[in-house]
Order: C-alpha cells, then sequence, then structure tokens
C-alpha cells in the first residue's frame, strides 16, 4: 500500500525544500556540482574580500586626511562647490588685508590730525595773548617766534602722516578706497580731509604772524576757524575708521562662515569613521577566512577517490 503524502493533520506540508533535498526522477538528491576548476565559493568569498578591502581603504583615506571628500572622485559636485567656496574665503582674505591697511591709514592720519588741532589750540593762546596792546616789544617778538614754531610743526606733522605711501590730510590727498567684497567691485570709501597751511580746513597760512596787534587778532580769527575746520575733519575721519573697522569684523564673520560651511560639506566625522574603520577591519579578516575555507574545498575531493 502507497504511503500517504499528507501529515497526519490532514494538510499538505507547507516546509519549502532545496533543490538538494528533492531527489531527481531516478530518486537521486542533487549536491551540486563539485570541480576543480571553478571554485564558485572562492570566488563570492574574494569579492566579499575585494568590496571590504575598497571601504577600508576609503575609511582609512577619511581619517589620514580628515576629509570625506578630498578630491573630484569622491563626489564631483561637492568638491566642485567645496573650491569654489575655497576662492571666496582666499578672496576674503584680500579684503581683510585691504581694510587693515586703510584702517591704518586712516588711524595715522587721525593721530596727526590730533597734533594738528593740539598745535592750533597752543597757537590760539599765543595770539590771543599777543592781541593784548600792553604787550612789550620783547615778550611780543617772543611769542611770535613760539608762533611761528608752532605754524611750522603743522606742516612737519601733516607731511609725515603716511602709511603705506597713503596720507588723508597732505595737500592733494586722495580718498582711501577698500575692497569691501570679494567681487572687486564695492569699496568702502574715506574721504581725505585736507590739513595743510592756507587750506580750506587750515585757513591759517604759511606767513601768518602776531608780530603786531593787528597781525595777532587776524591770526586768532584764522586760528579759530581753523580749531572748528579741524575738528570736524577729525569726526569725519573718527567716523570712516570706525565703519573700516566695523566691516572688517563682518568680514571676519562671513569668512568664519564660509570655512564652517566648507567644512560641513567635506569633512569627515572621525568618530564614526573610527567606529566604521573597526567593523570594516573585523570584516576584512572574516573575509580572508572565508576565502581560506573555500579555498580548501577542492582539496576535499581527494577524499572521494580514496
Amino acid at each position: 500500500m502507497a504511503r500517504s503524502l499528507r501529515p497526519a493533520g490532514g494538510e499538505e506540508s507547507r516546509v519549502r525544500k532545496t533543490p538538494d533535498e528533492i531527489p531527481d526522477q531516478n530518486g537521486r538528491y542533487d549536491m551540486g556540482v563539485q570541480s576543480i576548476n571553478t571554485n564558485v565559493g572562492a570566488m563570492y568569498a574574494l569579492q566579499r574580500l575585494n568590496a571590504s578591502q575598497a571601504e577600508l581603504r576609503i575609511a582609512e583615506q577619511r581619517i589620514a586626511t580628515g576629509q570625506k571628500v578630498a578630491n573630484a572622485k569622491d563626489n564631483g559636485a561637492i568638491f566642485a562647490i567645496a573650491t569654489n567656496q575655497r576662492g571666496t574665503s582666499r578672496a576674503l582674505d584680500a579684503v581683510r588685508e585691504s581694510l587693515q591697511r586703510s584702517q591704518s591709514t586712516v588711524d595715522v592720519s587721525s593721530a596727526a590730525a590730533e597734533i594738528v588741532s593740539d598745535l592750533l589750540l597752543q597757537m590760539k593762546e599765543k595770539a590771543l595773548a599777543s592781541a593784548d596792546a600792553q604787550l612789550n616789544s620783547s615778550s611780543r617778538a617772543a611769542m611770535n617766534s613760539d608762533f611761528i614754531a608752532l605754524r611750522d610743526q603743522i606742516t612737519k606733522a601733516v607731511n609725515n602722516a603716511n602709511f603705506n605711501g597713503a596720507n588723508l590730510i597732505k595737500a592733494g590727498a586722495a580718498d582711501v578706497a577698500a575692497l569691501a567684497d570679494e567681487t572687486g567691485t564695492s569699496l568702502l570709501t574715506v574721504q581725505a580731509q585736507v590739513l595743510a597751511l592756507s587750506g580750506s580746513n587750515v585757513t591759517v597760512t604759511s606767513t601768518t604772524q602776531i608780530n603786531t596787534v593787528t597781525n595777532a587778532k587776524a591770526a586768532l580769527s584764522l586760528v579759530n576757524d581753523s580749531i572748528e575746520n579741524v575738528s570736524l575733519a577729525l569726526a569725519k575721519l573718527g567716523t570712516g575708521s570706525r565703519a573700516l573697522a566695523t566691516h572688517l569684523t563682518f568680514v571676519g564673520k562671513l569668512q568664519d562662515a564660509v570655512d564652517a560651511g566648507i567644512g560641513n560639506i567635506v569633512d569627515a566625522d572621525l568618530a564614526k569613521e573610527s567606529a566604521r574603520l573597526q567593523a570594516l577591519q573585523t570584516k576584512e579578516q572574516l573575509g580572508f577566512q572565508a576565502l581560506s575555507i573555500a579555498n580548501q574545498g577542492p582539496s576535499q575531493l581527494i577524499n572521494l577517490f580514496r
């Protein structure tokens, strides 16, 4: 009597059998091709080992360089973006240098302008004293000598207020224009404030004296106008210096933000890469073991001929 293929419960077995568990028409089981020429297991193990080693090399490169995108082949689009932003950051270095040079020029000119203001105050004192009709001739001559010395010091202070070849207060001075952005089209300008004798700000001339009461009164009027004008010029120079300093701070923060943005897209997470490196090293070791086991398969076929 034929044995029933149904289980005792009356339902067909739902256990799926693999091909080598199902006999062929002759009742033999398929054991797979056993060959010494083609070792499929070794081929698969080698593929997995090569893949693990490739990932391991990538992890080692990221740890060595600190970057996940070190060149164009890592990620062409990200590398191009990072390269453009690096160009922007370097351009901002030039902007900062331009702003710093301009600020130094303005500060030197401001320092000299303060000296001019102080000299004018001393000249006012001399002119006012010399305007006294009761002053004797010897005292007037002494005061006139001091007045002339102070007057000539203004010229020296103005002409020596140079920084990197620029001077904002000498006769014929040009404005200072600093770079304001990486394109070079936007400029931050500080206007020149000429403080030379016989100018629009310092109305005292190179021949002004206080050797008489009349000359002293005329000189006093010139000095008073000059003090007022120089004070206004100093305020403008101070405003220009503050504007340069403020923009320099902004450019520095902008550059830091650009550099941080570059780091966000190209820098590697070393903590993550370190953990990944440990895992890949373990996979590599297991891959070597799997390949070694697979390579032993053909040599075991000799047992079939004993």
